[in-house]
């Protein structure tokens, strides 16, 4: 039984540095006893949501997103930006900045590397059920893109329908909207506890 090679990192480069993302170029040992760079985007890491009222109709959000200049279907999401909160409170944080919505159910769907191929960002949806609205007084007030966020009940199933259409195509929507569907049908099973580990 062969090993597996440990890709052991031998020199990083920060090449960038943001807020959300920083760009660095690690210099890896191969297999075989060579070296290469690789480049690729740390990313702070984010939550998103599937908000499932009890008619089946999922909430999607219409935002703009500026390095592709298109409005997208989405969900509502946001970045693990805030120390020290559990990924659970960040998702029922951005589900009332983004929908105005609280939930009494949160359950982890799944978790999605957006893009390993150059970022090692991992989003990790939540599915919400039990959905009531936050009260005017105590709704967030949205700036910038999210000023021009709009909302949208669209059954699950119209939705996955959106999904091979090709009308949804941000990777966590896809995967939500799919996972929810195919979690609702094996009535719920796939579904986790939202406190749940992550697997490494």
């Amino acid at each position: 039984m062969s090993s597996v090679h440990a890709y052991a990192v031998l020199d990083r480069v920060e090449r960038f540095h943001g807020p959300i993302f920083s760009v660095v170029t690690d210099r890896v040992s191969m297999p075989g006893g060579g070296q290469a760079d690789r480049d690729y985007v740390r990313h702070v890491g984010a939550v998103g949501v599937v908000p499932l009222d009890d008619d089946g109709r999922v909430l999607l959000v219409r935002q703009y997103r500026h390095p592709i200049g298109k409005v997208l279907w989405e969900l509502p999401a946001g970045l693990v930006d805030v120390a020290g909160e559990p990924p659970p409170d960040t998702a029922r944080r951005e589900l009332a900045e983004e929908a105005d919505l609280r939930c009494e159910r949160l359950d982890l769907l799944l978790d999605l590397h957006t893009s390993p191929g150059f970022s090692d960002e991992l989003i990790r949806l939540f599915l919400a059920r039990g959905l009531s609205a936050v009260p005017e007084a105590d709704r967030f007030e949205r700036s910038d893109e999210e000023a021009e966020l709009t909302v949208t009940w669209v059954p699950l199933d119209e939705a996955v329908a959106m999904v091979f259409r090709g009308e949804i195509t941000n990777a966590a929507a896809v995967a939500g909207v799919l996972g929810a569907a195919r979690a609702r049908d094996e009535e719920w099973r796939p579904l986790r506890d939202p406190e749940t580990p992550l697997v490494r």
